[in-house]
């Protein structure tokens, strides 16, 4: 199996996760803050990160020479997507959330290309064009009367988003280890929204416990997913993949908060669909061509 199609196959299982972890945070209810929900998925993370770091005998620190700068940027952006994503669950569907939250393949290509000058070629810039133009359809029977400020918050999330996986692609590229990129990110951002937390807490009953505990494993295989996905691939080459999310959060909406999609949404899932299709077969024949 090639790198890139280890790091697509990851990049559609981190998507699902995501999509899981997503929807346990919009059952937890809209009645906890953002904070606090915030605080359960990378308290999580941070624990199973340093378990598996002790378990696979990992050194507590970074081991390669001048990651800390992106490790910081990856923790800040990172942080700052996972707050917008959370407050967009809490305003707007679940449908809606995800779409805006799936502008980070677009800003991860970009990314990539400012930290590490990974310049994407003109076919992919059109493919991921045509991919966002299929959320459109997606987003288009609601989006309209979704308030302006959570809409985009949810924007700016995708947008932090996608340049903390060009962060990830870099300290991947730079040999860094991914449990410890992920035990980083997940517990210096924990630190830093514990006061927030503590300051304005809201009691759980049991059910939240178990949704919030459930996100935040989500969000750790999640992460662990991505992570590895980006460290395989340039973004260019498979950030498209991670519009999957669409499709595993439309599916859950079905399930569990019986929202089924519309004619337009099916378009739209369609073209993003196609829109993965081609950018395999196309990044295929072009490193075909560089091999022969």
């Amino acid at each position: 199996m090639s790198n890139r199609t280890k790091g697509i196959l990851l990049l559609i299982l981190s998507a699902f996760f995501f999509a899981c972890m997503n929807m346990f945070v919009k059952l937890s209810g809209d009645d906890l803050p953002v904070f606090q929900k915030v605080f359960f998925r990378n308290a999580m993370a941070a624990v199973i990160a340093f378990i598996i770091l002790i378990k696979n005998k990992e050194p507590m620190r970074p081991r390669v020479k001048g990651s800390i700068p992106f490790l910081i940027m990856r923790t800040l952006f990172g942080l700052t997507g996972v707050v917008c994503n959370y407050y967009a669950l809490n305003t707007l569907v679940l449908s809606d959330a995800s779409i805006l939250n799936k502008m980070s393949p677009f800003f991860a290509v970009l990314f990539s290309f400012i930290f590490i000058k990974e310049r994407p070629r003109f076919y992919q810039w059109l493919i991921l064009a045509g991919a966002l133009f299929g959320t459109l359809f997606v987003i288009k029977p609601s989006f309209s009367n979704a308030a302006f400020i959570p809409a985009l918050v949810g924007f700016m999330g995708g947008v932090m988003a996608g340049a903390a996986y060009g962060c990830v692609r870099k300290l991947g590229l730079m040999g860094e280890s991914n449990p410890f990129i992920v035990f980083f990110f997940s517990a210096a951002s924990t630190l830093i929204v514990t006061p927030i937390m503590i300051i304005g807490y809201v009691p759980m009953s049991a059910l939240q416990w178990v949704y919030l505990l459930s996100a935040g494993v989500c969000a750790a295989l999640a992460q662990f997913s991505i992570t590895a996905a980006y460290t395989y691939a340039p973004a260019k080459e498979i950030s498209v993949y991670d519009f999957s999310q669409i499709i595993f959060a439309s599916l859950l909406s079905l399930i569990v908060f019986s929202q089924a999609p519309d004619k337009w949404s099916i378009v739209g899932y369609a073209v993003i669909i196609s829109m993965a299709i081609l950018n395999y077969f196309l990044s295929n024949r072009k490193t075909d061509k560089n091999n022969s």
